[in-house]
């Protein structure tokens, strides 16, 4: 009885972390995506065409996006492309050259914090019944 009071609390946390990775990961890489579409496109002329001609470089950010699709059905998979995802971009935002950011920082480091909420949800979904025998 108290096993099945344990998993069922497993599932509920597990769930918890599901959520937040799926619409943090959502929101973080939408609202992304709409700002290096736009942050540039006054350079090309601004508007929409301008938005067109920067689209280049908003499209690193969509597979971001392709990333959580990927984990919003396969949590394991999704989880750990994230996660090396998250950790090159921290390297290439924040360790590489004498430039540091502390915007860079806490966005590279979201993106790997929510890799590792995908990989906790999986763990503790397929885990669960292994841990309370």
């Amino acid at each position: 009885m108290i096993s099945i009071r344990i998993m069922n609390n497993n599932t509920v946390i597990a769930n918890y972390f599901r959520w937040v990775a799926r619409y943090g990961m959502a929101l973080l890489s939408v609202f992304i995506f709409f700002f290096s579409l736009f942050s540039g496109a006054r350079i090309y002329g601004g508007g929409i065409q301008g938005a067109f001609l920067n689209s280049h470089n908003a499209l690193p950010w969509l597979m971001l996006f392709l990333y959580l699709l990927l984990a919003w059905e396969w949590e394991l998979i999704g989880g750990t492309i994230i996660i090396i995802i998250g950790l090159s971009l921290f390297y290439f935002f924040n360790l590489q050259g004498q430039r540091f950011f502390i915007e860079a920082f806490i966005l590279t480091l979201l993106i790997i914090i929510l890799g590792v909420f995908f990989l906790v949800s999986w763990y503790l979904r397929t885990h669960s019944r292994e841990l309370f025998k």
